[in-house]
Order: structure tokens, then C-alpha cells, then sequence
């Protein structure tokens, strides 16, 4: 099990015009500071694009953790049953997430699940309904949690599939997996559609003024490598930053930033300060810039004291 402590700050910066303004007035002493002591983790720099289906973020956990990291084929369903002791026997899992897709004119858009007010028993209720229609095709759901079940079946051995964090408040159609791979889940996503328009399920949420679910996500996909992987210190993930960039709203970002800074990045300050060994990951949407702390030349103090790195200079490479 690795003793080097590892904060990996998603959603660190955007392209986003707001989000640059933000940067601008933001100051993050504790950060700079930071990334003045580490050097570049050139196996932990990630490259991608704002369209992959898995965020830079994630690709940069899965690594951690030792699971594969292959774009949308990162199988989070299967680590979360493994880590949650019960078998995984050998079989590809997803996530499985109950939603609410909106139709305008020229949009469907993936509103937020946590809005649904779903709890326990209704979460369960929902899966009665759709679960038979689902082992027809071969898929066996499970309760997890009220926004989110646990999937098992074949379909998901090789299926890539976007992140919730990817489509969530955006338009489901750039997200969707590759018709021809995923057939039947096109034909899924039909039928669950058509069979909640006007279930009785929907009718009485409404009748109550909660939003209808219409439709659901795949995500998570894949079976776990064999052998598992061998346990290891998680990075702590800080959500702030990311809940406040998915909304856009980027005062509240900012301010996200200035917390972390005070707080964990500070934290981590003080343990390279101490000697102790430490890794940072910085993640866009595109990007992901891995830090760490290591010996350091000569010339590599000199140049933090008269060329310290600084967030600034870096936000644009995520």
C-alpha cells in the first residue's frame, strides 16, 4: 500500500469564459507554493479532449487505483461491488442511473438525478418495473443506491459508454454509445421511454408535483481484471469544484477554489514541507497535469525560486 498522500482536484479549470474571469481576481497562495516544491509526474499527465467519454479526472483515479483506464472503459461498477466485498463472478457490471431526459426543440437534455427526490422505496419500486424488461436482453438489475442501481450482463463486457459527469446537463445524442455496438440499449432506452410515459408510477410523482423519470444512463462499464487489483491509498477526490463547473457557476467555483486552497492543498503543503512524499493531480476537462514530490537538482531549486510554477501559467494545458 503506497504512503505518498495524493489530492487530485477535478474540474481545476475549464475553457469557459466565466471560468477564466474567475482565475483572473483568484488567488491561491497555498497552491502556488505547492507546485513551486513538486515536479512534473510525466506517467500521472494525462491527454485527451473534451469529448472523451471519461473526464481526464477519472482516467487519472482509475490509474491510481490500478484499474484499466482505456476511454469509457473504466469498470467503476465492478471496483464499487468488489470494494464492497460481494463477487463480481468474472461478469461485466455498469451503473445503471434512473433520470429524466428533457425534450425541446432541439436538445435532450440529462437533468441532474439528484433532483428527483428519488428515495429508498422508490428507487426500489422503479426497479420492479423495469427489471424484467431489462433480463430479457440478458441484464440483471440490482439496488445500490436510490439514483443509481448495479447492472450485470454480458453487453457490458466490451461496451463503452460516456460518465454521468460527461452528458449530465447536456445533450444525451453526443454522448450515446456507438449505435451498432449498443443495439440494444438504443432499444432499451425506447421502450423504457414509452413504457414510463404513462405509467402509474410517473402519474402519482407528478400528481405529488416531483419530476417524472423517463429514461436512464449507462455508465461504469466493464468487468474487473483479473486478479483484482491489490489494495492502495485512494486519492482523496474533492467534489466542490466539479459541482459548482457542472452548473456553471462560476462565483461559487471560485470560491470552491479558495477553500481548497486553504484547506487540503494547504494540508499538502504542509506534508512536503515536512519531507513527507506527496502527489497532486490537477484535472480539466481535456487534461490532467500530474505533480509529485522527488529530489530535486540544483538547477531545479533555483529555478523555483526564480521561476516558481504557478496555477495561473498552467490552467490553459488543462
Amino acid at each position: 500500500m503506497s504512503d505518498t498522500t495524493h489530492l487530485l482536484i477535478p474540474y481545476a479549470a475549464s475553457a469557459s469564459e466565466g471560468s477564466q474571469q474567475a482565475l483572473q481576481g483568484l488567488a491561491l497562495p497555498h497552491l502556488d507554493r505547492l507546485l513551486a516544491r513538486l515536479i512534473p509526474h510525466t506517467a500521472h499527465t494525462d491527454t485527451g479532449e473534451d469529448t472523451s467519454f471519461s473526464a481526464p479526472h477519472e482516467r487519472a483515479q482509475a490509474q491510481a487505483l490500478g484499474l484499466p483506464f482505456e476511454d469509457g472503459r473504466i469498470p467503476w461498477a465492478a471496483w464499487h461491488r468488489h470494494q464492497q466485498g460481494q463477487p463480481t463472478g468474472g461478469q461485466a457490471w455498469a451503473f445503471v442511473t434512473p433520470c429524466q431526459w428533457h425534450v425541446s426543440t432541439d436538445h435532450i437534455t440529462l437533468r441532474d438525478p439528484d433532483g428527483l427526490a428519488l428515495d429508498e422505496a422508490a428507487s426500489r419500486a422503479l426497479l420492479a418495473i423495469v427489471a424484467p424488461w431489462f433480463a430479457e436482453d440478458g441484464i440483471t438489475l440490482h439496488y445500490d443506491q436510490p439514483t443509481r442501481w448495479l447492472a450485470s450482463g454480458a453487453l457490458f463486457a466490451n461496451l463503452t459508454t460516456a460518465s454521468l459527469e460527461r452528458v449530465l446537463l447536456r445533450d444525451v445524442r453526443a454522448w450515446m454509445p456507438d449505435a451498432k455496438q449498443a443495439r440494444t440499449l438504443h432499444r432499451l432506452h425506447s421502450e423504457m421511454q414509452m413504457l414510463l410515459y404513462t405509467h402509474a408510477f410517473n402519474d402519482e410523482r407528478a400528481a405529488r408535483g416531483l419530476p417524472v423519470v423517463n429514461s436512464f444512463w449507462v455508465h461504469g462499464t466493464g468487468p474487473l481484471p483479473t486478479p483484482a487489483p491489490a489494495p492502495t491509498t485512494a486519492p482523496t477526490v474533492p467534489t466542490t469544484l466539479r459541482d459548482a463547473a457542472l452548473r456553471e457557476d462560476w462565483r461559487a467555483w471560485a470560491t470552491a477554489w479558495a477553500a481548497l486552497d486553504a484547506g487540503p492543498v494547504a494540508a499538502l503543503l504542509r506534508q512536503a514541507e515536512s519531507g513527507a512524499p506527496v502527489q497532486l493531480t490537477l484535472s480539466g476537462e481535456r487534461n490532467a497535469l500530474g505533480f509529485h514530490s522527488a529530489p530535486r537538482s540544483l538547477a531545479q531549486r533555483i529555478q523555483g525560486l526564480f521561476r516558481p510554477q504557478r496555477f495561473i501559467d498552467l490552467r490553459n494545458k488543462l
